[in-house]
């Protein structure tokens, strides 16, 4: 049966399958929350998430004016709102967090978005 699941994986299911496998092996702790990515083909989401309680602490777009009109257009937005997220979690004194890439591979804007908190001052 699993055979006949495999073969008609769409896209979507495969990155959620992905993720699935990822999140096996990463949570998010008050004192290490998850920061997560979400990739869309226009925009870029980041948060971070205590997974103990379920909730956001903080997060960042490229929604936000604050990261519109960046230089090198979907990477530089993307990095910006890497810069933006470890602004938001050194505001409510986080410094570590576990990166969650959400089953999306570690290249392009889910990178740009991962070294943008790193230059934030977020480790990992």
């Amino acid at each position: 049966m699993a055979y006949a699941i495999k073969r008609d994986k769409t896209k979507a299911v495969a990155r959620k399958i992905r993720h699935q496998r990822v999140r096996k092996r990463v949570g998010g702790t008050p004192e290490r929350p998850r920061l997560v990515v979400s990739r869309s083909n226009r925009h870029m989401v980041a948060q971070v998430i205590d997974d103990t309680i379920g909730h956001t602490l903080c997060s960042a777009s490229t929604h936000e004016a604050a990261a519109r009109g960046v230089e090198g257009h979907k990477v530089g937005a993307a990095r910006r709102v890497g810069e933006l997220v470890a602004e938001r979690a050194k505001a409510l004194g986080i410094e570590k967090v576990v990166f969650d890439r959400g089953g999306f591979k570690y290249h392009g804007r889910v990178a740009a978005v991962a070294e943008g908190a790193r230059e934030g001052g977020l480790e990992f």
